[in-house]
């Protein structure tokens, strides 16, 4: 019969395990005792007014570039400026437009990285 491990002592055995081995056991896991290891998500709520708060309290921003205008050039050195994209890239970028720039950045940077790019030439949204 084995014996019960304690919390202590089953952390201990999980931290010598690598990577690959902890991510077969939680899907042993999963399997044997049919539940996920997925964290729970709490409900959104739902209605207008529910959808007006989640506006208020957004805190981050996508900048998409919509068209690169008359001055690409000037375009691209910014969106390099922007991100930590090559040259190439960048061309990319902007070749492919509408494409974000930057995602999930805070409202001050979004709207910085906007003014750039629209002194630049560039037609943009922040979203």
């Amino acid at each position: 019969m084995a014996t019960k491990l304690s919390q202590e002592e089953l952390l201990a055995q999980f931290e010598s395990l690598t990577l690959i081995e902890l991510s077969e056991f939680v899907k042993a896991f999963e399997a044997k005792f049919d539940v996920t290891a997925a964290a729970a998500v709490a409900a959104a709520p739902a209605g207008p007014a529910a959808a007006a708060e989640v506006a208020e309290e957004q805190d981050e921003f996508d900048v998409i570039l919509t068209g690169a205008g008359e001055k690409k050039i000037q375009v691209i050195k910014v969106v390099r400026e922007l991100t930590s994209l090559g040259l190439k890239e960048a061309k990319d970028l902007v070749d492919g437009a509408p494409k974000p720039v930057l995602e999930k950045v805070a409202k001050e940077a979004a709207e910085k990285a906007a003014e750039s790019l629209k002194a630049a030439g560039a037609s943009v949204e922040v979203k």
